[in-house]
């Protein structure tokens, strides 16, 4: 792939034109998404024209906006080179990570996703962190016992956690992974259910049942399950058990209450590795009771041994309304204080 030399700009409208040429046509096509949609989604968003001719593409707009479309498309490009697909929400998190903010420092937040630092390896599917939190977020795991991921929804505190575990299962690093969550329901009375105790439980688990199917085969995920070497259970199912060679995971911890969260922590055996992700901002307990995830930060800051990882709206990985919508939220909660 190569860029061209650059047209001057126009002294009426200051745009200018980028060449970029490409290679191989089929990874140029796996760029361009299917009916050019990925350069579509770079037009509406950065306020450029791509007009794409065989193996070339013309970048028409002013300065910053071509430079980063030509920066994205070289490192959409690129991670197509390694092997890695381009999936739902690379794009979007590729803009953001493009804004000045991201590019300060000596190795801005775009130049880790293009170099590809940090990859976690599972058996379906390879994943890269894509912002400095989620690349800070994904180290804590692979070198400290106990570590919080806190921040809003979409970060992938989750979905990477469940990544980690894949990858060190399967390295031999740990011989089980354990997955809960509170059964809270989500401000509403979901009443009776019927069915037997996994089919009552199964719902509130279902984001976990989700991030596992995209990490292992379904015929392999369901035989683990059924050795017990892969556990979903809801957290008070924890009590009593001392869960060692184990790599566990507890969501939504923003709904387990103080004494739930000592309960689980305390489950901590030989071996293992734990994560604690929530989002402060989505306490579905009863008026009145306590979160165990705030009580957690407070009681367990500068504890050797345990880690916290912070996340905001710019690490916002799902649809861009996504983030604005965080951002939205957040900026009527300042107001109202």
């Amino acid at each position: 792939m190569g860029i061209s030399a650059l047209t001057p700009p126009s002294p009426e409208t200051g745009q200018s034109l980028s060449h970029l040429e490409f290679s191989d046509n089929r990874l140029l096509v796996d760029l361009c998404g299917e009916f050019d949609r990925n350069l579509t989604h770079l037009e509406s968003h950065l306020g450029v024209q791509i007009i794409r001719r065989g193996n070339l593409l013309d970048i028409i707009g002013a300065e910053d906006a071509r430079a980063q479309a030509v920066s994205i498309l070289t490192a959409l490009y690129q991670s197509l080179e390694e092997g890695r697909a381009i999936e739902e929400g690379d794009i979007a998190a590729l803009i953001r990570l493009g804004t000045p903010e991201a590019r300060e420092g000596p190795q801005g937040q775009l130049e880790m996703f293009r170099t590809g630092q940090l990859e976690i390896r599972t058996r379906k599917k390879m994943i890269a962190p894509r912002t400095k939190a989620q690349q800070e977020y994904t180290r804590a795991l692979l070198d400290t016992e106990l570590n919080f991921g806190i921040g809003p929804a979409g970060t992938g505190k989750t979905y990477i956690a469940v990544a980690v575990a894949v990858q060190m299962f399967a390295d031999g690093m740990v011989d089980k992974i354990i997955l809960s969550r509170p059964a809270v329901e989500a401000g509403e009375r979901l009443g009776f259910l019927p069915g037997d105790m996994k089919e009552k439980v199964d719902p509130y688990m279902q984001p976990l049942y989700d991030a596992l199917n995209d990490f292992l085969p379904g015929k392999q995920l369901q035989k683990l399950m059924e050795e017990r070497r892969i556990e979903i259970a809801p957290l008070a199912f924890m009590r009593g058990r001392t869960l060692s060679n184990a790599f566990i995971v507890l969501d939504e911890a923003q709904n387990a209450t103080e004494m739930q969260m000592k309960m689980f922590l305390t489950r901590l055996g030989e071996g293992s590795r734990m994560v604690i992700t929530g989002d402060r901002s989505q306490i579905d307990l009863p008026r009145g009771v306590q979160s165990g995830l705030r009580a957690a930060e407070r009681i367990l800051d500068g504890v050797q041994g345990i880690t916290f990882s912070y996340f905001t709206s710019e690490d916002v990985v799902r649809h861009p309304l996504v983030a604005r919508i965080i951002r939205a939220y957040e900026k009527d909660e300042t107001t109202s204080a």
